[in-house]
């Protein structure tokens, strides 16, 4: 575990702090958030379409709005642990991705970030059923690949600092936005209540969860990212 002064005699502090900010910004500011929620819309969609997979359902297809709201459709039974793991998916897909990207970027592995993270988009693009839906993962994908296949290795590395920033914040977000909108009774069928109607559990318990979870991913992405 580094200390502070050790922190900011790496080369790359500037970089690593630097993109942290860039990320914050992309979060908090809400003209920017309405664009860049894209991005955490296609880990939220993506980790239900993975954990459907994982629990044995067959994925029909992925559908993501301009709004930023997005629908999964699998098909297999509508009870059981397939169901409530599929359901909790999408809420904490783009903390865990965030946090699966800190590790890699430790590792100084931020070039097989970058292709892994194309894989994963281009895998997804296949179950994507809207043009919007296309349009937006090609544009994210073509990013990541353009930046993996034709930038220099200080570009990189910047951009996978700001990836991973990006995800381990825009996991937060969203769980409160989801328990704003559950207060005021505009969220009816969202993941908390259809989880609540499978478990038993309070709809806001599940809100809780999803929110220990992303900000437990947080800290330690973030403990990751600054080698702290």
């Amino acid at each position: 575990m580094a200390t502070i002064e050790q922190f900011w005699d790496r080369p790359d502090a500037v970089v690593v702090l630097g993109s942290a900010v860039v990320a914050l910004f992309l979060v908090v500011s809400r003209p920017v958030w309405r664009v860049s929620r894209n991005v955490v819309t296609i880990a939220h969609e993506g980790g239900h379409a993975l954990f459907a997979l994982l629990s044995g359902r067959r994925l029909s297809g992925i559908t993501l709005h301009s709004d930023t709201s997005g629908v999964t459709v699998s098909r297999g039974r509508t009870t059981g642990f397939g169901m409530v793991l599929t359901g909790f998916a999408g809420y904490v897909a783009p903390s865990l991705l965030g946090l699966g990207g800190a590790v890699l970027v430790a590792a100084e592995q931020i070039r097989p970030l970058l292709w892994v993270s194309t894989a994963l988009l281009v895998a997804m693009l296949v179950m994507i059923r809207n043009v919007f839906g296309v349009i937006s993962v090609v544009v994210t994908g073509g990013i990541v690949f353009a930046v993996s296949w034709f930038a220099t290795q200080p570009v990189q590395d910047a951009f996978g600092y700001l990836v991973c920033w990006f995800l381990l914040l825009g996991g937060v977000r969203p769980v409160w936005e989801l328990q704003r909108k559950r207060v005021r009774g505009r969220a009816p069928s969202s993941d908390a209540d259809q989880l609540a109607r499978l478990t038993g559990v309070p709809g806001t318990v599940w809100v809780l969860v999803f929110g220990a979870v992303a900000l437990a991913c947080l800290y330690f992405g973030g403990l990751l990212l600054v080698d702290m």
